[in-house]
């Protein structure tokens, strides 16, 4: 229960898909213009990644290594296509509204980036955790982007008329969205800063392990200081690599004079 737990708080804030680790932007730069449209993407997205990593997880002895992406790919493309066609059946209206992008959840950077790292080393049960989790989380993103943008943009929520106001319409095109996912992220990150900083360590800007086999896509090492005492901000490599390249050439040069 407490594995099924921190899975979901994972996806849903340590490793928030749209908001930490900056993934899946295709879809959510371009449907987000409404709330509806960042539920609909989200939720489908979701129903994948719990089908696919379920699928993964259970077959992951049997999938030989070398054709495991193929593999993960006609499997994330069959659960595609069963929830392209449920949309088109049941929910034509949002199924035109998403268009082609639910098609393009086969390639979709979130759903591989899981099967990959957590659904083909870990058992069933976890894995459908993780899912559920990250899928919850990006859920969450699209759908704060679309109420934001529809507001915003549109004058609107759920569809819904806010009186005396006027939309900027901005919101609703592409340099819209851009804007507010910077402003949210902008916001979230200050409020993680402000809580750390309160809590006494703010030092910890990165998690004590190294740049490969992290999760923070967004940091590309930058937030790592070089400084610090060795284990208390990431796993450092050698700070100045330059001064071994001196050293060989000193070494070199007393080589020379002998």
């Amino acid at each position: 229960m407490n594995q099924a737990v921190e899975r979901i708080k994972n996806g849903l804030v340590t490793e928030n898909p749209t908001f930490v680790q900056i993934l899946g932007m295709c879809p959510t730069l371009a449907v987000t213009t409404s709330a509806i449209n960042g539920i609909g993407m989200g939720l489908s997205t979701t129903v994948i990644l719990i089908m696919s990593n379920l699928m993964i997880a259970a077959l992951r002895n049997v999938i030989p290594n070398r054709v495991r992406i193929p593999a993960y790919i006609v499997i994330v493309a069959s659960f595609v296509t069963i929830v392209d066609f449920l949309l088109q059946a049941y929910l034509p209206g949002l199924s035109e509204s998403l268009g082609s992008y639910i098609k393009l959840i086969v390639v979709n950077c979130i759903i591989l980036g899981r099967a990959e790292a957590y659904a083909s080393k870990n058992k069933v049960l976890p894995s459908v955790f993780d899912g559920l989790g990250m899928g919850l989380g990006f859920t969450v993103g699209l759908t704060s982007i679309g109420i934001v943008r529809e507001i915003l943009g549109a004058g609107t929520i759920f569809g819904v008329t806010i009186p005396y106001y006027k939309p900027i319409g901005i919101f609703v095109l592409a340099p819209g969205a851009f804007i507010v996912l910077a402003f949210l992220i902008a916001v979230l990150n200050a409020g993680r800063l402000r809580k750390a900083k309160a809590e006494g360590t703010e030092a910890k800007l990165c998690r004590t392990e190294d740049c490969l086999h992290c999760s923070n896509a967004s940091c590309g090492g930058r937030f790592i200081d070089f400084e610090a005492p060795e284990g208390v901000i990431g796993q450092t490599a050698v700070k100045k690599p330059e001064k071994k390249v001196e050293e060989k050439n000193e070494e070199q040069e007393v080589r020379t004079d002998e």
